[in-house]
Parts: C-alpha cells; structure tokens; sequence
C-alpha cells in the first residue's frame, strides 16, 4: 500500500466535497459545528495557558504532541464555532509531517472552502491565529 502524495491536500479534496453538497452557510457553519462535536474531551492537564491560542475571541486550547516524526494536535474550546473550526482544521494538520504543515497554503485551503466569508471578522481572525499556531509548532519541530 502506498501512502497518500500529499494527505492534507487529500483531507481537503474530502472537505470541498462536503462543503460543496451543503446548500448555505448556515448549513456549512452547522456542519462546522458539528465536527467541533466530534472532538475528543481535552484532559485537564491540556487547558493550560500556554496552550492558549491568543487572538481568537473565545478560549482555544491547542495542545501538540509527536508520533515518531508527525505532530498530532488535540484541541477544545468553549465556544460552539471556535471548537468546530478547530477541529476542521485538525484533520488537515494533525498526523502530517512538520515539513507538509509548512508547505500547505492554509489560507488559500480555508478561502476554497469559502469558511473566512462566512465568520465574523473576529472569528476568520480567531481561525488564522489557530492556523499561525499550529505552523508555529510545526517550526518548532522542523
């Protein structure tokens, strides 16, 4: 079996499609929703400052661990919006190579799912400070 050329690309492919059998934003937003819903709890032990996302207008804990040489996220957050998009943007991360987090085009990524225009301006700016973080880690591990 071989692997995927690039799996966030793939990831993303799989999203439009969802996002594209959606009829209108709030059907998208609600779809958003309900990926947040399907996080994992984050341990107490990961609702810690430093693990905060600064800029996003409600409370964002993005905690990063290593599995061999990937980086894996786990994330929660107290607001309904901020947890699904954090969430979208965990399956495109989480599991992928620092090198392959840092060559994706994030902006250009949410702008064809269209999800920026459909937030608040603080939210989209909430959603780059997630995307910012999670670069910088992969930084970090490069």
């Amino acid at each position: 079996m071989t692997a995927a050329a690039n799996p966030i690309e793939d990831t993303l492919a799989e999203l439009i499609e969802d996002f594209e059998v959606l009829e209108d934003w709030e059907q998208r937003i609600a779809y958003v929703i309900d990926l947040g819903k399907g996080l994992a709890p984050l341990p107490d032990a990961d609702r810690i400052e430093a693990n905060k996302v600064p800029g996003c207008a409600a409370q964002v804990w993005l905690a990063t661990g290593r599995d061999g040489d990937r980086l894996t996220f786990r994330a929660d957050s107290d607001s309904a919006i901020s947890k699904g998009n954090v969430a979208l943007l965990l399956k495109l991360y989480s599991g992928q190579a620092p090198g392959d987090i840092l060559s994706f085009d994030a902006r250009a990524a949410l702008d064809r799912l269209g999800l920026p225009q459909a937030l608040t301006r603080q939210r989209a700016n909430g959603l780059n400070a997630m995307v910012g973080r999670i670069r910088a880690e992969a930084m970090a591990a490069a």
